[in-house]
C-alpha cells in the first residue's frame, strides 16, 4: 500500500512520491514563458513527428469537418494544431506561477460590458466555452477581469495529485472551481449575486445525457443540453465565450449574447435554442481558426440512434 503524503485540495492524501513531480512542475512554471516556449517546440516535435499522438484521430476529425480541403491542407492544419496544443500545455503549467499583471497583459477581453451589464442586474450568467484557444486561461483571466464573480465547472480527476494540482492552477488567481455534479447547487447558492459560471459544452454528449443533435461541420453531432435547462430553471443570461490567439501567448476573448432563460422558456417543446446558438458560434470560430481547436478528443464518437 502506498505511503500517504501531502493532502490534496480535497483534503485526501496523495502518495509521497508525487512530491518531486510537484516541485519539478512548480520549478518549470517559474521559468519565463519565452523559455517555456522552447520546451513547447520540443513537445511539438515529439507529438507531431515521433509519438504522433492521436494523429489518426486528428486527421480523421479534420477530413470529416473540412471535406473541401485538400490532403496537403489537412496536413498543414494538423501540424499547426500540434504546435498550438504544445504551447497551450506549457501555458496551462504557467498558471502555477504567472503574475496577475502578466496574465492581464496576455488576455484581452474585447467587450466585458456584456458581462458587467448582467452583473448590475444581479443575474447569473452561463458562460459557454469550448476547447478553443487556451480554455484554461479564460477562467483565470475572467477572475482578474471580474473579481469575485467568476467560476468554472470541471470534471474531477481520479488521480489525487493531478486533481489537486489542476484545481490549484484554476483557483490561485481568484476563480472558483466547481465539480460537475455540484453545478446546480453552486448556481442556486449564488443566485441573485451577479456571477458567471463557465461551462465547456463542446464535449461529445452520450445517449444517457439526453443530447441535442444538429448538423455541425458536415456531421451529425451531439451536444449537451444542460445550458438550456439551467438557463430556464434559474433565469440565467447566457454568453458565448469566443477566444482567439492573436499571437504566441496572447489571446482575445469576445462575448456574444445567446438566447437567455426567458427566451429558452418560450421556445417550442423539444427545441434547445441556447445549445443551437452555441453550436453555430463555435462552428464559425472553428472554421476561422481550425488549428486552435482541440482535435485530439473523439468529438464524434457517438451516433444518433
Amino acid at each position: 500500500m502506498a505511503t500517504k503524503g501531502t493532502l490534496s485540495s480535497s483534503g485526501r492524501p496523495y502518495a509521497w512520491y508525487f512530491e518531486p513531480l510537484r516541485w519539478l512542475l512548480l520549478g518549470l512554471a517559474h521559468l519565463p514563458l519565452a523559455v517555456l516556449y522552447l520546451f513547447a517546440e520540443v513537445i511539438y516535435f515529439l507529438l507531431a513527428y515521433v509519438v504522433r499522438y492521436r494523429w489518426r484521430v486528428v486527421t480523421e476529425n479534420l477530413r470529416n469537418s473540412f471535406p473541401e480541403k485538400t490532403p496537403a491542407e489537412i496536413e498543414r492544419i494538423g501540424k499547426a494544431f500540434y504546435r498550438h496544443f504544445s504551447q497551450v500545455i506549457i501555458e496551462i503549467l504557467k498558471l502555477a506561477a504567472i503574475s496577475p499583471e502578466e496574465l492581464r497583459q496576455r488576455m484581452r477581453f474585447v467587450n466585458p460590458e456584456l458581462m458587467t451589464r448582467h452583473f448590475a442586474e444581479k443575474r447569473l450568467v452561463l458562460s459557454l466555452g469550448s476547447h478553443m484557444g487556451n480554455w484554461e486561461w479564460i477562467l483565470s483571466g475572467a477572475a482578474l477581469e471580474f473579481p469575485g464573480r467568476a467560476a468554472g465547472v470541471y470534471k474531477p480527476l481520479n488521480n489525487l495529485f493531478f486533481e489537486s494540482f489542476m484545481r490549484r492552477l484554476r483557483t490561485r488567481l481568484g476563480a472558483d472551481a466547481v465539480p460537475m455534479l455540484a453545478t446546480l447547487r453552486y448556481l442556486v447558492a449564488h443566485r441573485g449575486e451577479g456571477r458567471t459560471l463557465s461551462l465547456l459544452t463542446d464535449q461529445a454528449a452520450g445517449p444517457e445525457d439526453r443530447p441535442y443533435w444538429t448538423d455541425f461541420l458536415h456531421q451529425d453531432t451531439s451536444f449537451y443540453t444542460s445550458a438550456d435547462r439551467l438557463a430556464v430553471q434559474l433565469d440565467c443570461a447566457v454568453l458565448y465565450v469566443g477566444i482567439r490567439r492573436v499571437r504566441r501567448g496572447y489571446y482575445e476573448v469576445t462575448f456574444t449574447e445567446l438566447p437567455d432563460g426567458r427566451e429558452a422558456k418560450q421556445a417550442p417543446a423539444g427545441t434547445f435554442p441556447v445549445t443551437e446558438a452555441f453550436a453555430r458560434q463555435l462552428e464559425k470560430d472553428m472554421r476561422a481558426s481550425p488549428e486552435q481547436y482541440l482535435w485530439t478528443h473523439r468529438r464524434w464518437k457517438h451516433k444518433r440512434s
